[in-house]
């Protein structure tokens, strides 16, 4: 999910330079070919939950690639698979790694989950020879929290992981018809989105409890929301919003957003924690204001008032009133997708974040000769 979701232009670019080995836990073994990427895959179990047996022989295989495969660089991005790879580099005596932070789990923790994950990350910082942060807000809160250091980390650009691809998303009416006529949205509708992963973090019940109260006194209010149910959300939500079901939709993962994006009039992002969320930009590109969280990550990606508007975390009313003026402005709505739509375009192309993560990782490896 993560390669779909993140790194397909990376490998393509990384590929073409390097000799490159992708190491993942998947079962499809042709994604590579079939996504022009000019590289070997790898299959570890590297698994999103605490597994101690499963993590220990995760870290085992890990550096038996690393050590066999004589490797000058290693680059790893999310929590768990990024302190495996960082520890098993280490050991195995790699001279670069490279670890991106994306956000952290441990932000919306408290008490002694939090004191582990946290130094878990300092642990896998202080592993790597090299940081990169996907924002600067999440990097300045990384330094004062005693994670990383200034000067062993840095934001590329004006930051994000992956950028956006404009050819991919963007303003699609015909995609926009074919998908509302398939959830049965009326055109007239105001349709708000949801794409990510389905779990408590993301706020969906807040979103959810917002948008019932606000469907209830609208029926051209609609929501949809589109993602892997993690933790049996959807049946919540569905709880939620029982009075108002037939303005709901569901969509499970899928390997288009852009699809939705095109069908949608406002993005919603109500996260309690987030890195640089790509999923904005994507519905920058797409000609859509967003409805988000005020917290760091978010805050750059989103300026509030300029290409969208911004609320407390949490804050049921808050998102209430903001869904309320996206259905009641439709003047202001477009003013904000337009300007999300040009900053997107303007800062944040693909091809740029690709070339210069590339250049980064050149650089790097010319300097530990």
């Amino acid at each position: 999910m993560t390669i779909k979701a993140f790194l397909l232009r990376h490998l393509r670019k990384l590929g073409d330079q390097f000799d490159l080995t992708v190491i993942a836990n998947t079962g499809d073994m042709d994604l590579l070919v079939r996504e022009g990427i000019n590289a070997q895959l790898r299959i570890v179990s590297i698994v999103r939950p605490i597994r101690p047996w499963t993590d220990m022989r995760a870290l085992v295989a890990l550096v038996a690639n690393f050590a066999c495969g004589r490797f000058r660089g290693i680059i790893s991005i999310t929590p768990k698979a990024g302190l495996l790879s960082m520890l098993a580099a280490f050991i195995a005596r790699v001279p670069v790694r490279i670890h991106i932070f994306t956000g952290q789990v441990w932000a919306t923790r408290s008490g002694f989950a939090r004191i582990l994950l946290k130094s878990i990350d300092r642990l896998m910082a202080g592993l790597a020879t090299h940081v990169l942060v996907d924002g600067e807000p999440q990097r300045q809160f990384l330094i004062v929290e005693g994670v990383l250091r200034a000067d062993k980390s840095l934001v590329l650009g004006s930051g994000s992981l992956s950028g956006v691809d404009s050819l991919r998303f963007r303003p699609d009416p015909q995609t926009r018809a074919a998908i509302r006529g398939t959830l049965a949205v009326p055109e007239e509708a105001l349709l708000f989105l949801y794409v990510g992963r389905l779990n408590h973090d993301k706020g969906i019940i807040d979103l959810a409890q917002a948008f019932a109260r606000l469907a209830h006194s609208s029926s051209s209010a609609h929501l949809l929301i589109v993602g892997p149910d993690e933790t049996e959300m959807r049946s919540q939500v569905q709880a939620v919003c029982a009075e108002v079901c037939d303005q709901l939709h569901f969509v499970g993962y899928t390997d288009t957003p852009e699809r939705y994006m095109a069908a949608a009039d406002v993005f919603c992002l109500p996260s309690y924690r987030e890195g640089f969320p790509t999923s904005v930009l994507e519905a920058a590109a797409s000609g859509i204001p967003t409805i988000a969280s005020r917290i760091y990550g978010i805050v750059e990606a989103v300026l509030d008032g300029s290409t969208g508007v911004l609320h407390a975390p949490g804050d049921v009313e808050e998102i209430l009133a903001c869904m309320q003026l996206m259905l009641e402005s439709s003047s202001q709505r477009m003013v904000l997708g337009n300007n999300a739509l040009k900053r997107a375009l303007n800062q944040f192309s693909a091809e740029e974040v690709t070339n210069r993560l590339a250049e980064y990782v050149l650089a790097s490896l010319d300097q530990s000769l």
